[in-house]
């Protein structure tokens, strides 16, 4: 990793924290200094660096990896958890305004017998954030700070985009040259789509989704991605054109859309992705899905009648076996539930005889 200039000490108020920081942009907000240092603070365990900083001082150990932003400041892009610390610890003007611009309580220690540590810190300046990667990648990847899915396939697409292949990537950051590909044909695909992750209505985005199931056939086939993309590294735009309205339907019932208010389909990744795909391999379903919005409706469309039938049967016959077993609770007081029961008695009949003349007609030829 090449650097212009060695080790120094920086005061802390020429560096500002990296808005491109995958682990950053993979949660919802703003990229104001306040929304950062929020997702920071409910993500990486901030509370306990601003305990352990307060008490002992800054420990000036490991040097803050930096680029220049411009003349007068150093993106920080290894270290944004530490500065976030210290400028709360510096400025405490600063979490009051989190708490007021993102809703996010911060109880910030004092720090003044420790504040001559504080203003300045080491940094060792790279040309450029490529300079940087190799190292930040096994950190944070393989390391021991690790990103999440998406941050990890997100670095590694934007470092895949400069021209590095995905093995020499894999290798670099210690982990599998297939889970990395297919990390990163899938961030192409939320690329393509113009995906935005704060609007999904999904309780939080499972990016492990995603690319789980862009590896199954039927998705593959419904969206017209060639199988052979397996066998070489993904580019951008891997959707045909023709396609893309039918990527944005995948996405939507995947995650939903909280400003169209759509809610999303998928519930667990199993079964429910491995269902999704099979939906999308039946016309019928498919039809049923986007009518209904409703999987366990659009799945019931891929089963064949004789069984849905068979289902339905053992289904009723254990669901009536369970109210018998629980006929002690009913008290004798409410005539709406006798009606029921007289309903269930009469079209179990009325199957009954049906089944029974069918069958009798079957075994007498």
């Amino acid at each position: 990793m090449a650097s212009t200039s060695p080790v120094r000490r920086v005061p802390i108020t020429k560096l500002r924290l990296d808005r491109k920081n995958p682990r950053l942009m993979a949660q919802a907000g703003g990229d104001s200094e306040e929304a950062l240092i929020a997702r920071l603070y409910l993500t990486a365990e901030l509370d306990e660096l601003l305990e352990s900083i307060s008490t002992n001082g800054y420990l000036d150990i490991e040097p803050l990896v930096v680029t220049a932003a411009d003349a007068d400041a150093l993106v920080v892009l290894e270290g944004n958890r530490r500065l976030a610390t210290l400028r709360l610890l510096t400025d405490p003007p600063l979490a009051q305004r989190v708490r007021r611009q993102e809703r996010i309580e911060i109880q910030v220690p004092d720090a003044a017998p420790v504040a001559s540590t504080l203003t300045h810190v080491s940094v060792y300046e790279v040309p450029s954030r490529d300079d940087a990667r190799t190292f930040i990648g096994f950190k944070h990847i393989n390391g021991p700070a690790k990103w999440n899915a998406y941050a990890k396939a997100k670095f590694a697409a934007d470092w895949h985009k400069s021209g590095i292949p995905l093995t020499r990537i894999a290798r670099a950051i210690g982990d599998r040259h297939d889970t990395i590909k297919r990390m990163v044909f899938a961030i192409y695909v939320l690329e393509q789509a113009d995906f935005d992750i704060q609007d999904i209505a999904a309780p939080k985005f499972n990016f492990s989704h995603l690319y789980t199931a862009l590896a199954r056939a039927q998705y593959m086939s419904f969206l017209d991605i060639r199988a052979s993309w397996t066998m070489y590294d993904p580019m951008p735009n891997p959707v045909p054109m023709d396609r893309v309205t039918q990527l944005h339907e995948v996405l939507r019932w995947i995650y939903g859309s909280s400003s169209d208010g759509v809610q999303p389909v998928v519930r667990v990744q199993n079964p429910d992705i491995k269902r999704l795909g099979e939906v999308l391999a039946n016309e019928e379903a498919i039809l049923t899905l986007r009518i209904k919005k409703d999987l366990d409706s659009a799945h019931a469309a891929t089963e064949s009648v004789d069984t849905r039938f068979r289902g339905s049967l053992f289904k009723a016959r254990d669901s009536i076996r369970d109210a018998a077993g629980s006929l002690r609770a009913y008290d004798g007081q409410n005539e709406s539930l006798v009606n029921v029961a007289e309903d269930i008695s009469e079209t179990a009949n009325s199957v009954h005889l049906s089944m029974r003349h069918k069958y009798r007609k079957a075994t007498s030829k």
